[in-house]
């Protein structure tokens, strides 16, 4: 039996200066379960526009059932404007976008209340909106799935609400070198280096696992 995984938040294009490219950390996880052999969706919102229909299209050539994924008329597809400076990216994530305003269809609830494995993150909940469908979402997961918060804090789109909200109903979390102290700070944890920060964590939200990812090392 496949193992059923689901992805939900944002999907969107990567505007790079070479072109752009997809992306969005709830559809890389989504693609990447995918190609493993997982039976992965993604739950997400596109427009009624050109680039939505591309990413449609990527999806479904990825081998997707696109039936998760909303069109909006109001609002345009997700994009991402990249522009490098001294060899490094920064990021514009462009606001009021689709998938701040993905909605809880009737398939996007069918496919959470079979899921093995739920993936979510910080960014996705930026918007009033999307934050109150990725919880109605997650309310529908089985007791022993794994929920996996991904924490993304990107510009400004985080708080502690957020944070403190997400990793309550998470049962794993996945963050970076850079934003484990951030975390830590805005939660109020404390400890000495990364290990104790990482115990901390997992204590205070009675979570299963922690991943630290540490870029080049």
């Amino acid at each position: 039996m496949n193992y059923r995984v689901v992805g939900i938040g944002e999907v969107l294009w990567d505007l790079l200066p070479e072109g752009k490219r997809l992306g969005g950390a709830p559809a890389n996880f989504a693609c990447h379960a995918m190609a493993l052999g997982a039976d992965a969706s993604i739950i997400t919102a596109v427009g009624d526009d050109a680039l939505g229909k591309e990413i449609l299209d990527a999806l479904t050539e990825r081998g997707f059932d696109v039936d998760t994924v909303s069109t909006h008329r109001r609002y345009p597809t997700g994009t991402v404007s990249v522009e490098m400076a001294d060899g490094q990216p920064n990021y514009t994530i462009h606001d009021d976008v689709a998938w701040d305003h993905l909605l809880p269809t009737r398939e996007a609830e069918f496919a959470v209340s079979r899921a093995h494995a739920v993936c979510f993150g910080s960014l996705s909940q930026r918007h009033a909106d999307s934050r109150k469908s990725i919880e109605t979402l997650l309310s529908l997961a089985p007791s022993a799935a794994l929920k996996v918060f991904d924490v993304n804090l990107r510009q400004s789109y985080y708080d502690e609400g957020i944070l403190r909200s997400s990793f309550t109903v998470a049962n794993v979390a996945k963050l970076n070198e850079d934003e484990l102290p951030i975390v830590c700070e805005v939660l109020g944890l404390q400890g000495a280096d990364d290990r104790a920060r990482l115990v901390a964590l997992i204590d205070a939200f009675a979570l299963k696992a922690v991943a630290l990812t540490r870029g080049g090392d």
